[in-house]
């Protein structure tokens, strides 16, 4: 017991894991090996959306400045920062927690946090969705709605910015 708990805690997370595993394999080695294919399957299928957060934050590190971002994404940015705010939330693809990084990256270097919010809001207009639901709901409604998202994440943003960007300053 004096062993366990010298090991880190990734560590411990990973011996419990593989001894569930074992454990399972004792009862229904096919459920373990199902269950070992979808984990390795979402694994490989995350990899690229990995890489592709790794290079933009990469050419963000690298061509992005703490004045760059300031100026386009910062406290003085205007009506440019919610513009490019929304655009990135809407061109931007995967799943939030691989974009934190990211978001915490660009907030080091000056991000508001209602610019923030704007981008996560914006997510939800995702495009390679954008024709199935013109096909299942029609045009109007797809403009309607992409437009409604666009409009409350803009107005998110303003609350974000009374209640938490004003507190700061």
């Amino acid at each position: 017991m004096i062993l366990f708990k010298k090991i880190r805690l990734g560590n411990k997370f990973l011996l419990i894991v593989l001894t569930v595993y074992a454990l399972m394999a004792f009862w229904d080695l096919n459920l373990v090996w199902e269950g070992l294919v979808k984990t390795l399957f979402i694994f490989f299928k995350l990899i690229p959306i990995l890489l592709l957060v790794l290079l933009v934050m990469f050419l963000i590190n690298k061509y992005f400045k703490v004045d760059k971002v300031e100026k386009y994404l910062g406290v003085d940015s205007g009506w440019k920062g919610w513009f490019y705010a929304v655009i990135s939330g809407i061109l931007i693809s995967g799943p939030p927690y691989i974009l934190f990084p990211l978001l915490k990256d660009l907030k080091q270097k000056g991000m508001k946090n209602s610019l923030i919010a704007v981008f996560l809001y914006n997510r939800n207009v995702k495009i390679p969705f954008l024709p199935v639901m013109i096909y299942y709901f029609g045009l109007a409604f797809t403009v309607v709605i992409s437009c409604y998202i666009i409009l409350f994440s803009i107005l998110n943003g303003l609350l974000i910015a009374f209640f938490v960007d004003s507190k700061k300053q």
